[in-house]
């Protein structure tokens, strides 16, 4: 019964996560720089230590789900 309860938990948890992220507010500068900054890190981080192909589908998953508002 416990078990069922966490594992109900921690699948529903996140759902909550991804609505609260929801934003139709336009970007500001600094959150522009920000994304840029990040995508620059995530570029040196993946030439050090290259995505495997889980990383990599994980990736294309979260670039389908998230709208493209660059």
């Amino acid at each position: 019964m416990l078990r069922r309860t966490i594992i109900s938990a921690a699948l529903i948890v996140p759902l909550f996560g991804a609505l609260a992220a929801c934003d139709d507010e336009p970007k500001g500068p600094a959150e522009t720089m920000g994304e840029k900054l990040d995508d620059a890190g995530q570029s040196m981080k993946d030439t050090i230590d290259p995505p495997g192909p889980a990383e990599e589908a994980g990736r294309e998953i979260d670039d389908a789900l998230t709208p493209d508002s660059k």
